[in-house]
């Protein structure tokens, strides 16, 4: 059994049917979330256009 942990979105203890969620309810509110995209994953400036790395390559060695 995996131990009691306090619910990402309201903060009650989890529930073992809904892990790591209290309720369907607040499973479906970060489903939700996700689905929307309000959750994202932050890009550096490096990372925005992996393309200009492989052409600046390519024109070294020429």
């Amino acid at each position: 059994m995996r131990k009691t942990v306090p619910c990402p979105e309201c903060g009650r203890p989890s529930h073992r049917e809904h892990y790591p969620f209290c309720s369907n309810r607040c499973r479906d509110l970060d489903l939700s979330r996700w689905l929307t995209g309000a959750y994202a994953i932050p890009v550096s400036q490096d990372e925005d256009n992996p393309d200009d790395t492989l052409q600046n390559s390519t024109r070294d060695d020429e």
